[in-house]
């Protein structure tokens, strides 16, 4: 069993050239990880590899990169910069294969953090908002260190942890990181609109946090039996759940239940999921497995993207060869939608950018990665309208987003395509 000890005390087990993976999203282990910063002086070459993660991530400063080197699978904001500053990398993984790479020991990990809520009476814990790759750490790390917070909800599913598989716990008494739903902008309330018209009742969900999921899953309060079958979810689903809107009748997969393997939200999505046996969190490699995916009938996969070329070729991790965020799980859900049984795979996104700039584009820019490729893609959606790329031509294609572009860039993007490519046509 596990000892209680104070994180400075936990992280001194940690040595030079150690590879550290780090609990993902909200449930972030921000005490230990700055326990671990304080120790740089006495460190080198410690490989610190996450997923997304909240909150500050101090030894992410390019001024400790002698001691510390981030391994992104998934970037976020507060580690984006290493990879320009020199000390950081991104490995392109989708979310489904992550744990694998520590299974196999492609990755072979020293330690694992992790965040857990308080043992129950038989001694176990729960990884609660996040379990993502946490389980396969935990399995294949040789020491794993737990922040132990009474503040953590306990989720069903693949997160509960004996407390005998867990070497040092330190305990603390913080907030989980939340986030507040964000207003709709009208562009956003049109594409959520045009997102629901191709729901059908029974259909099942997989979408992410934003504006436009939550645009879209207002539109669906009239709806029957659906299901949630997604990656992660926030605050949006709450009311359709308890309207019984979304009850999970007709999954083809954990029928009767939520399956999701993050979630991230304001404290009523926390409270609301805290021992909660409807909503069950599984390892990624279960959740964004394909194959399970496409046993839901009507699977319907809502996904966004930075830019989208006309012939469907979407960009959603760089913004040329700047990487921003990752991989993560869009194409297992998008071919795991695309192969169920009247499943709708679908990429929604703002026809412009902030700056104004069209994300409906000619071609990507140079050193853009291609997430989903153009021959899964299959429902793109502006606010302009929605674009059906199934079954259809290069040149069909061109002309279904050039559609669905904003209308002050259509016609320069048409022209730059054409221009350049005529010879296919």
């Amino acid at each position: 069993m596990g000892r209680y000890v104070t994180a400075a005390k936990a992280v001194q087990v940690i040595s030079s050239h150690a590879r550290v993976y780090v609990q993902a999203a909200a449930a972030t282990p921000t005490v230990l990880t700055q326990a671990l910063t304080d120790r740089a002086a006495e460190l080198k070459n410690v490989e610190i590899c996450h997923l997304h993660t909240e909150g500050p991530a101090s030894y992410a400063n390019p001024e400790l990169r002698d001691s510390f080197h981030v391994n992104s699978f998934f970037l976020g904001a507060n580690v984006r910069h290493t990879l320009a500053a020199g000390n950081g990398s991104y490995t392109p993984v989708f979310l489904s294969e992550l744990p694998l790479l520590f299974r196999k020991n492609v990755l072979p990990l020293d330690v694992a953090f992790i965040h857990v809520s308080v043992p129950d009476d038989h001694g176990y814990c729960s990884l609660g908002v996040s379990v993502e790759a946490s389980v396969a750490a935990i399995e294949m790390a040789r020491i794993v260190i737990a922040q132990v917070n009474p503040q953590m909800p306990r989720t069903f599913g693949d997160g509960l942890i004996h407390v005998s598989q867990i070497d040092y716990l330190v305990e603390v008494n913080t907030p989980i990181f939340s986030h507040e739903p964000e207003g709709i902008t009208p562009e956003e309330e049109k594409i959520g609109t045009l997102i629901a018209s191709l729901i059908e009742d029974k259909s099942t969900l997989q979408m992410g946090i934003g504006s436009i999921p939550n645009a879209a899953l207002a539109h669906l309060k009239n709806h029957q039996h659906l299901g949630l079958h997604t990656e992660m979810f926030s605050d949006g689903v709450i009311d359709l759940i308890e309207k019984q809107v979304i009850d999970c009748q007709f999954k083809g997969t954990t029928r009767g239940r939520v399956l999701a393997t993050f979630i991230m939200g304001s404290k009523r999505l926390y409270d609301f999921v805290d021992d909660n046996p409807f909503i069950e969190l599984k390892e990624s490699s279960a959740v964004n497995d394909t194959a399970r995916i496409r046993k839901n009938p009507k699977m319907v996969a809502i996904n966004s993207a930075i830019e989208v070329d006309v012939t469907g070729q979407v960009c959603a991790d760089s913004i040329g060869f700047k990487m921003y965020s990752g991989v993560g799980g869009q194409m297992d859900f998008i071919r795991g939608a695309s192969l169920s049984e009247g499943g709708k795979a679908i990429i929604a996104l703002p026809s412009v950018t902030k700056k104004g700039e069209s994300r409906i584009v000619p071609f990507l820019k140079q050193g853009a990665g291609v997430v989903t490729t153009r021959a899964h893609t299959h429902y793109v959606i502006t606010e302009y309208g929605i674009a059906d790329l199934y079954g259809k031509t290069l040149k069909q294609r061109v002309n279904a987003l050039v559609n669905i572009a904003h209308p002050t860039h259509r016609e320069s993007v048409e022209k730059a395509y054409f221009e350049a490519a005529k010879y296919l046509f």
